[in-house]
């Protein structure tokens, strides 16, 4: 129950943002920018926090000096098929946002991993039947 409260905002957040605007139809449409730094401002910080210093209770955790992104393996299959408190990215993201967004947070708040993400590691990474682990 805690859980899902504390997603009620970040969700109300990602609704309001102006790539994720109600098209005619109610169909939702899909955020269209390539640049992570975008990505990261209009979807990722809703929740990891424009630091990406996360909640700070562990609900949401912190991309910030994280280890855990050394290996882009790691953040592609938690970004595409979500895990915990992280839903699944891959019905609103592209394999280039997602490649873009990852880039991105592993080049910038206190972590150095300069090898880039790319589309086809996302695409290779993330298929439909690879395990999680």
């Amino acid at each position: 129950m805690r859980r899902s409260l504390i997603l009620i905002p970040p969700l109300l957040a990602l609704l309001a943002a102006p790539g994720h605007a109600d098209t005619p139809g109610g169909v939702q449409a899909k955020n269209k920018a390539v640049d992570g730094e975008k990505v990261y401002k209009q979807i990722c910080a809703a929740c990891h926090m424009p630091n990406a210093m996360g909640s700070g209770g562990g609900a949401i955790p912190a991309l910030a000096k994280d280890k855990k992104l050394a290996d882009p393996a790691y953040p592609i299959t938690i970004v595409m098929k979500g895990k915990g408190a992280m839903p699944p990215m891959s019905e609103i993201l592209s394999a280039a946002q997602v490649a873009a967004v990852i880039t991105y947070v592993r080049t910038h708040f206190g972590n150095s991993y300069p090898q880039p993400v790319t589309e086809a590691d996302v695409k290779r990474i993330a298929k439909p039947g690879r395990s999680m682990e």
